[in-house]
C-alpha cells in the first residue's frame, strides 16, 4: 500500500512540475533565462571581488548559487523560444543542443570544483579564469549574439 501511495505521489509531483513549466509563456522563459545569465555575470564579478579579497567562504556560497543557476538554464531553451522578446540566443543553441547543454553542465560542475580548489590556490586570478570566466567565454563565443 505504501508503494502505491509513493508511486501516486511521485506521478502527481512529476505531472505538476511539467504542467507548471508548460504554463510559462515564451516571454517568461526568455526573460527568466536572460535574468539568470545577467545574475550569474553580476555574481561572477562579486565572486571575483570576494575571492580576491580573501573572503572565500562568502565567495563559495555564490559559486554554489551560480552552479544551480546553470542547471536551471538547461530547461530554459525549449524549441518555441528561439526568437522574440529581445533574446540574444543564437540559433546555434538549438542546432547544437547537446553541446550547449554540455557547456551548461560543465559550467555548473566547474563552479562546484572551484569551491574545492579555491582554498589552496596560489594564483587567484588564474584559478577564477580557469573555472569561472572560461565557462562564460566558451558559451558566449558560440551561442550568444554580439551586443
Amino acid at each position: 500500500m505504501t508503494t502505491i501511495k509513493n508511486t501516486l505521489f511521485f506521478i502527481f509531483i512529476l505531472f505538476y512540475s511539467f504542467s507548471a513549466f508548460s504554463e510559462q509563456t515564451v516571454e517568461e522563459i526568455i526573460q527568466e533565462r536572460k535574468s539568470i545569465f545577467s545574475k550569474n555575470y553580476k555574481t561572477a564579478k562579486r565572486v571575483n571581488s570576494l575571492a580576491s579579497n580573501g573572503d572565500i567562504d562568502e565567495a563559495k556560497k555564490l559559486m554554489i548559487e551560480m552552479s544551480d543557476n546553470y542547471k536551471r538554464l538547461l530547461d530554459l531553451f525549449p524549441e518555441n523560444s528561439k526568437v522574440g522578446f529581445k533574446t540574444e540566443a543564437l540559433p546555434s543553441i538549438w542546432e547544437n543542443k547537446d553541446k550547449f547543454n554540455l557547456l551548461m553542465t560543465k559550467a555548473s560542475s566547474n563552479m562546484i570544483e572551484l569551491t574545492s580548489v579555491i582554498d589552496e590556490t596560489e594564483d587567484m586570478k588564474a584559478t577564477l579564469g580557469k573555472y569561472m570566466w572560461s565557462s562564460c567565454k566558451s558559451c558566449h563565443s558560440k551561442f550568444r549574439a554580439e551586443h
